[in-house]
């Protein structure tokens, strides 16, 4: 009966991991196909595995070149990434332990996040025109940075809450700076926290496409709207091998972030769900 059990447990886990990772799994299937291969055999059983999709996303060409938008989008999203930490876990501290701006600036700034991006489109564009930071990549990690400054904020406070008060009173007592409290002794309590808050704002900066597509044109191209680029790129409708496969690899970063940062996740996740 035990051995049922368990032989059931593993058939359930596999159905729905197939059914939650079904649209991962086809494209993936997809870009293992022939062109002639897809219109015959649109199931997710490949005949005859290729690998020419790969080689025509990864071939440099004047028009495309997946290698650049991936080193855009990389270093776009750790600005984008990287920047809403130092300026939320400041503003962390202060509304965890001091309450400053508990009740109505982390509200605003939550609520911010919550509102469509494509208002804020117009005038940013005309900002950057202005400026000059139209299809930079500073420019575009700099928008990310703002997308992603109330997610960190919040996850930060929350974070910073847990931490026991004591330790900054028994740091206070030893005559520690509120500098040297923040970074020496609540930062690396919050390392979990910290990661998680990477983690998230890297993946939400990577897939961002709206801002993507308006505020760069060539030179600071993400690789979320280049991949756009490839679908067609020789002629005569939607080349669904190539599309599938360009797919995969701008999805593969992100992923592999994910997967070498999990403990830290699940770490920062059950933190403080258990208390007494």
């Amino acid at each position: 009966m035990k051995g049922f059990v368990t032989a059931l447990r593993w058939i359930v886990f596999l159905v729905a991991a197939v059914a939650m990772n079904f649209p991962v799994i086809s494209t993936l299937v997809t870009s293992l196909k022939t062109n002639a291969e897809i219109s015959s055999n649109p199931g997710l059983w490949v005949q005859k595995p290729t690998l020419e999709n790969y080689a025509r996303v990864l071939e440099v060409t004047e028009r495309l070149d997946i290698f650049s938008y991936l080193f855009n989008s990389a270093v776009a999203s750790l600005i984008g990434a990287i920047l809403p930490i130092i300026l939320a876990f400041p503003a962390a501290y202060a509304v965890a332990r001091r309450g400053y701006g508990r009740n109505i600036l982390l509200p605003v700034v939550v609520n911010l996040r919550a509102m469509p991006l494509v208002i804020f489109a117009i005038p940013i564009y005309m900002m950057y025109q202005w400026v000059g930071l139209l299809d930079t990549r500073l420019g575009l990690g700099l928008i990310l940075a703002v997308v992603n400054l109330p997610l960190a904020l919040v996850i930060l406070v929350n974070a910073i809450n847990d931490i026991p008060i004591e330790l900054d009173e028994a740091a206070r007592i030893d005559g520690a700076k509120i500098g040297s409290i923040i970074m020496r002794i609540v930062a690396p309590v919050c390392r979990p926290a910290l990661a998680t808050t990477f983690i998230f704002g890297f993946i939400t900066a990577w897939n961002e496409f709206l801002f993507g597509l308006m505020l760069t044109t060539r030179e600071a191209t993400p690789v979320t709207v280049g991949a756009s680029f490839f679908f067609s790129a020789s002629g005569g409708g939607v080349q669904w091998g190539v599309a599938a496969a360009v797919m995969i690899v701008a999805a593969l970063p992100p992923v592999l972030l994910g997967l070498i940062m999990y403990r830290q996740i699940s770490g920062s996740m059950t933190a403080g769900a258990v208390k007494g």
